[in-house]
């Protein structure tokens, strides 16, 4: 009897593999609740499991930078009202980025915040990286807040895109560094700063070495 339980348990497992690898099952992406600790900007939040703080990239989406005058803070607005702090949420978690940032899409009951962020225009849709989101439905998200002029379609073609500002912004670091009014003056550490809102002032002003991880946020351990 017990030879006999564990052949089927064999075939079971064998015939499992074999549409695993012939495309013939779905695999789900790893999915975890939490709640809201944070909000970073228009794409960023930290989440909290109890004394785990993770740090979460809003997948297959780019908002604007917070220095992006003034759509950045908008899109961190609009972020702040759809997940106020202590919102519980869901990660549907799609990878790790090169900062060690959890990259997913963000559920709040049955809204996916994600999706939100595009279809009020407070982000652009991440074509680099749409990878394991639903292309079709975040297309034509943007396409309607295009239609409707909605935040950064609220001026024609639609803002600089965060990934062009970000570009832009490398490459002028060597102005700051050899003459501006930022490069001349002495260099700020976050822990000297005191406060999330000043450093980005400062960030603001051309002290972009306060934002390590390039995500447009200054200093976020102050927060």
């Amino acid at each position: 009897m017990t030879q006999n339980c564990e052949s089927v348990e064999f075939a079971r497992l064998f015939f499992l593999v074999v549409l695993i690898f012939t495309g013939n099952v779905a695999i789900a992406p790893p999915v975890h609740a939490a709640s809201v600790l944070s909000v970073g900007d228009g794409d960023t939040i930290t989440i909290t499991n109890g004394a785990q703080k993770t740090k979460v990239r809003l997948a297959c989406i780019d908002a604007p930078e917070t220095s992006q005058a003034t759509y950045g803070m908008e899109s961190r607005q609009a972020l702040q009202k759809l997940l106020p702090i202590g919102s519980e949420v869901t990660v549907r978690t799609k990878a790790t980025d090169r900062y060690g940032r959890t990259v997913g899409e963000i559920l709040k009951g049955s809204t996916n915040i994600n999706q939100q962020q595009v279809a009020s225009g407070n982000s652009f849709v991440y074509w680099q990286y749409i990878k394991g989101c639903d292309r079709q439905t975040y297309s034509n998200l943007e396409n309607d807040a295009r239609l409707k002029k909605l935040g950064v379609w609220s001026v024609p073609g639609g803002i600089q895109r965060p990934w062009d500002y970000r570009r832009g912004r490398k490459g002028s670091s060597s102005t700051y560094s050899s003459g501006s009014s930022a490069g001349s003056s002495a260099k700020y550490r976050c822990k000297e700063i005191g406060s999330w809102d000043k450093a980005q002032v400062l960030l603001k002003q051309g002290h972009t070495y306060l934002d390590r991880d390039g995500d447009g946020e200054a200093c976020e351990l102050l927060k």
